[in-house]
């Protein structure tokens, strides 16, 4: 059972209060739907958590399993048991796909020996066409045969807790299909815990997820379970925001890092 628990998280980007004391708790085996309007700071979470250059946290705390994320590097983040399915993920020259999960599991102490079985069967289960699977990482892929790549590598990984980050971008509707259940599989097959961000409730008609957030103005406003992710497709976010502009910040540069919003 593991745990990642964000209490009074606050950050900034280039001096933009950002994220303004936000808690949430992800245990093993659920799914935490996050959803709110533009500029609200949902992306920004996903780079916090995950240590981006350019993102300054100010205050709060992130634990693991009872271990400091926020005093770890990247890697050791990731080595702790995070994983992040970026937005917009990035296209890596001059290193396979296979290279990487080779070293991510000799860096896990797990035998690399594993990796080539476990990603044809990974492939499989996704529709990922063979042909992808000696490219370099990511290049020359659409965006959706990008984001069926980053799931391969969660499926491979098997890491304690995903953070994918509008995961549906890119996706046609059977792509959807294929991606969102084996998400959801991980759930019971590894016990995942996922916190997935998106705009939109189609992607929780396969992805089910146990509890929706509203975050807003850097904070969780409300939460409850799948039927809040209906009623703000009804309604949208009009009781969450007010008339002003959400604020236009730009981190700084990171040739690793997504180039749109917080």
């Amino acid at each position: 059972m593991s745990e990642l628990v964000i209490k009074g998280l606050t950050a900034t980007v280039a001096g933009t209060d950002i994220l303004r004391g936000l808690d949430l708790t992800i245990a093993s085996g659920e799914v935490h739907a996050v959803m709110g309007p533009n500029g609200a700071g949902k992306s920004t979470l996903s780079h916090v958590l995950l240590g981006k250059p350019g993102y300054e946290v100010t205050g709060g705390s992130v634990t693991l399993d009872g271990a400091d994320l926020l005093a770890m590097p990247t890697w050791q983040r990731a080595h702790a048991g995070l994983f992040l399915g970026m937005q917009y993920p990035t296209e890596v020259p001059g290193v396979s796909l296979d290279a990487m999960l080779r070293a991510s599991f000799a860096a896990a102490e797990k035998n690399p020996d594993d990796v080539p079985a476990l990603v044809l069967a990974e492939a499989g289960r996704i529709g990922f066409d063979e042909k992808f699977l000696t490219r370099p990482l990511n290049v020359d892929l659409s965006g959706g045969e990008k984001k069926r790549n980053e799931t391969l590598q969660l499926g491979v990984l098997q890491p304690k807790i995903a953070i994918l980050d509008e995961l549906d971008s890119g996706l046609d509707v059977d792509a959807l299909r294929m991606v969102s259940r084996r998400v959801e599989a991980a759930t019971e097959e590894s016990d995942l815990g996922v916190l997935v961000i998106t705009h939109y409730s189609r992607l929780l008609t396969e992805l089910k997820p146990d509890h929706v957030h509203v975050l807003a103005k850097g904070q969780i406003l409300a939460s409850g379970g799948p039927e809040l992710a209906a009623e703000l497709e009804d309604t949208g976010y009009a009781g969450y925001v007010d008339d002003e502009p959400a604020a236009e910040v730009k981190a700084e540069f990171d040739p690793f890092g997504d180039p749109h919003g917080v």
